[in-house]
């Protein structure tokens, strides 16, 4: 059931991938900011995956982010959603990133609930 207070981490060792210089997002060898928005999207998404129905997914509709600061390559990063507010299909989440030292970014994050084959018609 989904209800406020519901909450995910989710956890990733930075690789290659992950950094700016490959993302192209800027050219030091630092996690890249939509990396780390991808985790606190991936966190969300988990979040609240185990209450939906069948055939239900959720996407991405909005994400406000600060990156705070910068965190190497081999680090281990997490990013923590909580729901905070359910309004029908719409979802609002609170999005904190973490490295090892501490906080690293932090937002607001809106998401979807849609039926999957439905969603997916849409492009065809």
């Amino acid at each position: 059931m989904l209800q406020n207070g519901l909450t995910h981490t989710s956890t990733r060792t930075v690789e290659e991938h992950h950094l700016a210089a490959h993302v192209g997002s800027g050219d030091l060898r630092v996690l890249a900011t939509p990396s780390m928005i991808a985790l606190m999207e991936e966190a969300a998404m988990h979040c609240v995956a185990p209450h939906l129905s069948e055939g239900q997914t959720t996407v991405g509709g909005h994400i406000s982010a600060s990156h705070l600061k910068p965190t190497a390559h081999g680090r281990i990063i997490t990013a923590t959603a909580t729901l905070t507010a359910i309004e029908g299909r719409k979802l609002q989440f609170t999005v904190t990133a973490n490295d090892e030292e501490g906080l690293i970014g932090e937002g607001e994050h809106t998401r979807f609930i849609v039926d999957r084959e439905k969603f997916m018609a849409r492009l065809k």
